[in-house]
């Protein structure tokens, strides 16, 4: 029987604890951290995105930015302790009143330049103005998704998705469909401002050089549960929102994000990820991350 998951009230209504789950930001958010020192990395996932907008000449002087479900706020506090020379502003947009409150405290270094709004960023969006840059990591999987639909016995709203943007579907089956992600890349596209976005993928791109990552994954599938603490949040099939972007005439660049943080030790991730059995603390970190990173994928809408 076709249902909307929607994970709105948890995030209204609990008090939601990032330390639950696996999050990328939240294990390398800290210069501390033992993933990065297990990975043998020196900056926090919030520097290293930087870096890689900067190179790719999206996060540039004066920039306006804004943050859609910014968690602790892990990943903005990077961005500016690295990049903050060229950040003007910054607005954090949570549905979550206890996670805003958590952002305010990590980003109260900058507080002169940072705003938080309270608020569903899927009504939000068409009052959104004066942004250079949009930042979603971690978030789109929260965001409502039709479960067990059949192809024959679609729901009108995700019919029209489907048939305005030619998605392609299952031909029998059930299936799950992800039509948050698809609407805020809509409303991201109409802004004709660029953005970033990242998530674990239905469909993910594994390194070429790193092949042995895909055991246990299915490429290609579709969206999946992921059930957590007191909620479930679903996997995002990301060619759907690559074909809404490029159908709204916006060009799109994405990939593993393995690779856009730039960890590149081949031989040791082969070893742990194969052997499976992990006789070090730093050896059962590198297996946690690569098992849960391997599936994230990132896309840049320009």
């Amino acid at each position: 029987m076709p249902s909307l998951h929607d994970t709105r009230y948890y995030h209204l209504h609990h008090p939601v604890d990032l330390m639950t789950e696996f999050t990328v930001c939240e294990s390398l958010g800290y210069s501390v951290s033992p993933y990065l020192r297990a990975l043998a990395m020196e900056k926090t996932y919030g520097a290293l995105l930087g870096d890689r907008l900067r190179e790719k000449g999206i996060l540039r002087q004066g920039c306006r930015l804004c943050e859609i479900g910014g968690g602790y706020g892990s990943l903005m506090r990077g961005l500016l302790e690295a990049h903050g020379d060229l950040v003007n502003r910054v607005a954090m947009v949570d549905l979550s009143r206890v996670l805003l409150g958590r952002q305010q405290r990590a980003l109260n270094p900058w507080k002169g330049r940072v705003s938080f709004v309270l608020g569903d960023a899927l009504d939000l969006m068409p009052a959104i103005s004066g942004v250079d840059l949009f930042l979603i990591n971690e978030m789109i999987g929260d965001l409502p998704v039709w479960t067990h639909l059949h192809p024959n016995d679609l729901p009108p709203e995700a019919a029209a998705l489907i048939d305005r943007y030619r998605l392609g579907i299952p031909e029998g089956g059930l299936f799950h469909f992800n039509i948050g992600a698809i609407r805020l890349v809509e409303s991201i596209c109409r802004k004709d401002v660029p953005a970033f976005i990242s998530e674990h993928a239905s469909d993910p791109i594994i390194p070429r050089e790193m092949p042995f990552l895909v055991r246990g994954l299915a490429p290609g599938g579709w969206p999946r549960e992921i059930r957590l603490t007191a909620h479930s949040e679903y996997t995002i099939r990301f060619s759907h929102l690559e074909q809404v972007a490029r159908a709204l005439g916006r060009k799109v660049e994405t990939g593993s994000l393995l690779k856009l943080i730039g960890y590149s030790n081949v031989e040791k991730a082969r070893f742990i990820f194969n052997a499976r059995a992990c006789s070090t603390d730093e050896q059962a970190l590198v297996f946690e991350f690569l098992d849960h990173v391997r599936e994230y994928r990132w896309m840049i809408i320009q």
